[in-house]
């Protein structure tokens, strides 16, 4: 039970926001339900695979900062394609973190400050929207954020699938499916991806990062504090290798669960910590049977009020945001650094087709040399 629950709260709280990122970046109703559809099986078989051979609870999840990411960047020139070809270049990345020691550790590296900070740039934007559709749309937006503040107070760890509900019964009063668009189960669409440098740099280079430090280090660390000990090299490898290959057909990365990881990894799951690992089996048979529902979920999304949806994505990165700015913020040292990658990342900035993730962390980091310089 508690696997299934991990995975009913994961896909149920983040996955407005990732078909927000593949809207954002090009991807048709159908290419955002077959991506959707594609992480749900891979992060699905993947955390039945890994908990099976290693008896300990490694749960997978789709990289909800990236989704967040992709929401951030836009439209890239050459549509679609050219965000895959991102993803491909965030896969390798990863996989090279995970064969490469020196590279992993150099990534490990990056002061945590900067990588909150970049991580609440990237979220800032989107967690305004709540606001901006209670002024511009509130008969709608304002029982969705009712019902998560009530569901807050009351039960927090439903509170953002409770606002999912909520945002469903909305679209479902207010939303007519356009004529020839219809509910149906999604299909994986292969995509042929397209390479260039300024979508390297500026989405797929940021892709890799906030997956890194916002998934799978902290994933690491839920598991460590549980008293399990994986070794990180071999999660990398064969993750980025699934992402690897689920690029392809629309999906962005699939990584360790961070907060959904504590319910498989936590004595709830079962009072004998080498019995945890079935929670995460059947979490990843729950992602298999929730992703038939991909295409529903994606044909109602691309129809409704595109700042309800937003609403909901909002709600869902609030507690992240709150995060990743008290740990951008924590010591005064890197406080300054922190905050102009921070705002740099959330300015929009755009330089050479280059994305403002990108030059939020050159801009932190390089403040952060100038002050090492002086000492």
């Amino acid at each position: 039970m508690a696997g299934v629950l991990s995975s009913v709260v994961g896909f149920a709280s983040t996955f407005a926001v990732v078909l927000h990122g593949y809207a954002s970046v090009g991807a048709t109703p159908a290419q955002a339900a077959g991506g959707l559809l594609m992480l749900c099986l891979a992060q699905g078989l993947l955390s039945i695979w890994l908990s099976t051979r290693w008896r300990m609870p490694v749960t997978l999840a789709w990289s909800t900062p990236g989704s967040a990411l992709l929401a951030a960047s836009g439209l890239p020139e050459g549509g679609f394609a050219v965000a895959t070809g991102a993803f491909l270049v965030a896969a390798a990345l990863i996989v090279a973190a995970g064969l490469w020691k020196p590279f992993g550790r150099a990534v490990a590296a990056i002061p945590t400050a900067l990588a909150s900070a970049m991580l609440a740039g990237i979220l800032f934007e989107i967690c305004l929207a709540p606001v901006r559709a209670a002024g511009a749309m509130p008969s709608l937006a304002l029982p969705v954020i009712l019902a998560w503040a009530l569901a807050w107070r009351f039960a927090r760890l439903y509170a953002v699938p409770v606002a999912v509900l909520a945002a469903a019964v909305v679209m479902l009063l207010v939303t007519t499916l356009p004529p020839g668009l219809t509910a149906s189960v999604a299909w994986p669409e292969f995509i042929m991806p397209r390479f260039t440098l300024t979508a390297a740099i500026g989405l797929g280079v940021p892709l890799f990062l906030v997956t890194m430090a916002s998934q799978n280090v902290p994933g690491l660390a839920v598991m460590h504090a549980h008293g399990y000990r994986p070794a990180p090299g071999p999660i990398f490898t064969i993750t980025g290798l699934a992402s690897a290959v689920i690029a392809f057909f629309g999906a962005h990365a699939v990584n360790l669960a961070a907060i959904t990881a504590a319910l498989c990894a936590g004595r709830d799951a079962h009072p004998d910590p080498a019995r945890r690992w079935v929670a995460s089996v059947s979490g990843g048979v729950g992602y298999w049977v929730l992703g038939l529902g991909a295409g529903i979920a994606a044909t109602f999304v691309a129809a409704a009020p595109p700042l309800l949806i937003q609403t909901v994505a909002g709600l869902a990165l609030l507690a992240t945001l709150g995060g990743a700015l008290t740990t951008a913020a924590t010591e005064e040292r890197t406080r300054l650094p922190a905050m102009a990658t921070f705002v740099t990342t959330a300015s929009g900035l755009s330089v050479m087709g280059i994305g403002a993730a990108f030059w939020g962390l050159l801009a932190g980091g390089a403040l952060m040399l100038l002050d090492r310089l002086r000492r």
